[in-house]
Protein backbone atom coordinates (compact mmCIF):
# COMPACT_ATOMS: atom_id res chain seq x y z
CA UNK A 1 0.00 0.00 0.00
CA UNK A 2 1.20 3.22 -0.64
CA UNK A 3 -0.01 6.92 0.53
CA UNK A 4 -1.78 9.00 -2.44
CA UNK A 5 0.02 12.19 -1.04
CA UNK A 6 1.75 13.76 1.80
CA UNK A 7 -0.54 13.93 5.13
CA UNK A 8 -1.64 17.55 4.26
CA UNK A 9 -0.78 18.96 7.63
CA UNK A 10 3.18 17.80 6.46
CA UNK A 11 2.77 20.23 3.73
CA UNK A 12 1.30 22.58 5.78
CA UNK A 13 2.87 22.82 8.71
CA UNK A 14 0.78 25.35 10.68
CA UNK A 15 -2.42 23.21 10.25
CA UNK A 16 -0.10 20.82 11.85
CA UNK A 17 0.66 22.53 14.82
CA UNK A 18 -2.46 24.01 15.12
CA UNK A 19 -4.54 20.25 15.71
CA UNK A 20 -1.54 19.65 18.04
CA UNK A 21 -2.65 23.13 19.98
CA UNK A 22 -6.17 21.80 19.92
CA UNK A 23 -5.06 18.54 21.26
CA UNK A 24 -2.93 20.03 24.09
CA UNK A 25 -6.56 22.17 24.75
CA UNK A 26 -8.34 19.14 25.28
CA UNK A 27 -6.22 17.26 27.49
CA UNK A 28 -6.79 20.37 30.31
CA UNK A 29 -10.16 19.71 30.51
CA UNK A 30 -10.50 17.04 33.43
CA UNK A 31 -11.04 13.56 31.46
CA UNK A 32 -8.74 10.71 32.06
CA UNK A 33 -6.43 10.46 29.08
CA UNK A 34 -7.50 6.64 29.19
CA UNK A 35 -10.59 8.01 28.54
CA UNK A 36 -9.79 10.22 25.43
CA UNK A 37 -7.50 7.38 24.18
CA UNK A 38 -10.72 4.95 23.86
CA UNK A 39 -13.06 7.98 22.61
CA UNK A 40 -9.91 8.46 19.58
CA UNK A 41 -9.95 4.62 19.24
CA UNK A 42 -13.74 4.28 18.80
CA UNK A 43 -14.10 7.08 16.26
CA UNK A 44 -11.23 5.65 14.29
CA UNK A 45 -12.56 2.27 14.02
CA UNK A 46 -16.10 3.88 12.64
CA UNK A 47 -14.31 6.00 10.34
CA UNK A 48 -11.87 3.06 9.48
CA UNK A 49 -8.87 4.93 9.75
CA UNK A 50 -6.06 2.64 9.83
CA UNK A 51 -3.26 4.89 10.98
CA UNK A 52 -5.05 6.10 13.64
CA UNK A 53 -6.50 2.79 14.93
CA UNK A 54 -2.71 1.70 15.12
CA UNK A 55 -1.40 4.71 16.84
CA UNK A 56 -4.31 4.89 19.55
CA UNK A 57 -3.58 1.18 20.25
CA UNK A 58 0.05 1.68 20.86
CA UNK A 59 -0.53 5.07 22.74
CA UNK A 60 -2.49 3.03 25.00
CA UNK A 61 -0.92 -0.15 25.75
CA UNK A 62 2.27 2.04 26.29
CA UNK A 63 -0.22 3.58 28.83
CA UNK A 64 -0.71 0.37 30.43
CA UNK A 65 -4.19 0.05 29.09
CA UNK A 66 -5.29 -3.84 28.75
CA UNK A 67 -5.66 -6.24 25.77
CA UNK A 68 -9.14 -6.84 26.99
CA UNK A 69 -10.19 -3.11 26.38
CA UNK A 70 -8.46 -2.56 23.72
CA UNK A 71 -9.76 -6.20 22.27
CA UNK A 72 -13.52 -5.15 23.15
CA UNK A 73 -13.81 -1.17 22.57
CA UNK A 74 -15.54 -1.85 18.89
CA UNK A 75 -18.34 -3.70 20.88
CA UNK A 76 -18.00 -1.54 24.36
CA UNK A 77 -21.66 -2.17 24.82
CA UNK A 78 -21.78 -5.80 25.86
CA UNK A 79 -17.79 -5.78 27.47
CA UNK A 80 -18.16 -5.40 31.05
CA UNK A 81 -14.55 -3.87 30.65
CA UNK A 82 -15.47 -0.14 31.06
CA UNK A 83 -17.21 1.99 33.35
CA UNK A 84 -20.65 3.90 33.19
CA UNK A 85 -18.26 7.25 32.46
CA UNK A 86 -16.37 5.76 29.48
CA UNK A 87 -19.73 4.35 27.86
CA UNK A 88 -21.08 7.13 27.94
CA UNK A 89 -17.95 9.30 26.52
CA UNK A 90 -18.21 6.00 24.31
CA UNK A 91 -21.90 6.70 22.88
CA UNK A 92 -21.50 10.57 22.57
CA UNK A 93 -18.44 9.85 20.20
CA UNK A 94 -20.45 7.27 18.01
CA UNK A 95 -23.57 10.02 17.80
CA UNK A 96 -20.96 12.88 17.04
CA UNK A 97 -18.57 10.96 14.47
CA UNK A 98 -22.19 9.63 12.78
CA UNK A 99 -24.02 12.59 12.59
CA UNK A 100 -26.10 11.97 9.35
CA UNK A 101 -26.88 8.40 10.36
CA UNK A 102 -30.33 9.30 12.47
CA UNK A 103 -32.26 12.19 12.23
CA UNK A 104 -31.75 13.27 15.51
CA UNK A 105 -27.67 12.97 15.49
CA UNK A 106 -27.16 13.58 19.38
CA UNK A 107 -30.30 12.67 20.88
CA UNK A 108 -31.04 13.79 24.78
CA UNK A 109 -30.63 10.49 26.23
CA UNK A 110 -27.18 10.22 25.31
CA UNK A 111 -26.45 14.04 26.59
CA UNK A 112 -27.58 13.29 29.45
CA UNK A 113 -25.88 10.51 30.13
CA UNK A 114 -22.40 11.91 28.81
CA UNK A 115 -23.45 14.99 31.09
CA UNK A 116 -24.25 13.08 34.06
CA UNK A 117 -20.55 11.69 34.35
CA UNK A 118 -19.11 15.20 33.05
CA UNK A 119 -19.09 18.57 34.18
CA UNK A 120 -19.32 21.61 30.97
CA UNK A 121 -15.29 22.19 30.85
CA UNK A 122 -14.68 18.18 29.99
CA UNK A 123 -17.46 17.65 28.01
CA UNK A 124 -15.93 20.65 25.95
CA UNK A 125 -12.89 19.11 26.16
CA UNK A 126 -14.83 15.40 25.20
CA UNK A 127 -16.06 17.14 21.96
CA UNK A 128 -13.37 18.89 20.95
CA UNK A 129 -11.11 15.79 20.78
CA UNK A 130 -14.14 13.64 18.95
CA UNK A 131 -13.95 16.52 16.55
CA UNK A 132 -10.20 16.59 16.13
CA UNK A 133 -9.83 12.80 15.94
CA UNK A 134 -12.40 13.10 13.34
CA UNK A 135 -10.63 15.27 11.14
CA UNK A 136 -7.29 13.37 12.09
CA UNK A 137 -9.43 9.96 10.28
CA UNK A 138 -10.44 12.35 6.94
CA UNK A 139 -6.78 13.78 6.71
CA UNK A 140 -5.64 9.76 7.03
CA UNK A 141 -8.52 7.94 4.89
CA UNK A 142 -8.93 10.29 2.02
CA UNK A 143 -5.42 10.37 1.57
CA UNK A 144 -4.64 6.87 2.12
CA UNK A 145 -2.28 6.91 4.61
CA UNK A 146 -0.68 4.01 5.84
CA UNK A 147 -0.82 2.19 9.00
CA UNK A 148 3.10 1.35 10.91
CA UNK A 149 4.51 4.52 8.49
CA UNK A 150 3.83 7.29 11.02
CA UNK A 151 6.01 5.26 13.96
CA UNK A 152 9.25 5.49 11.80
CA UNK A 153 8.90 9.36 11.80
CA UNK A 154 10.89 11.47 14.47
CA UNK A 155 7.93 13.80 15.03
CA UNK A 156 5.59 10.66 15.77
CA UNK A 157 8.46 9.08 18.14
CA UNK A 158 8.19 12.84 20.03
CA UNK A 159 4.12 12.21 20.31
CA UNK A 160 4.57 8.48 21.32
CA UNK A 161 7.20 9.61 24.09
CA UNK A 162 4.88 12.58 25.22
CA UNK A 163 1.79 10.46 25.69
CA UNK A 164 3.06 8.11 27.44
CA UNK A 165 2.21 6.68 31.58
Amino acid sequence: MQARMKNPVMIFPDAMNALHALNRVTEKGGVPPSTIGLVQLRASQINGCSVCVDMHCRTLKKQGETDERLFAVAAWRDAPYFTDAERAALALTEAVTRLSDRPDPVPDQIWQEVAGHYDEPALAALILAIALINVWNRLNVSTQQVAGEWVKSAEAQVWMESHSA
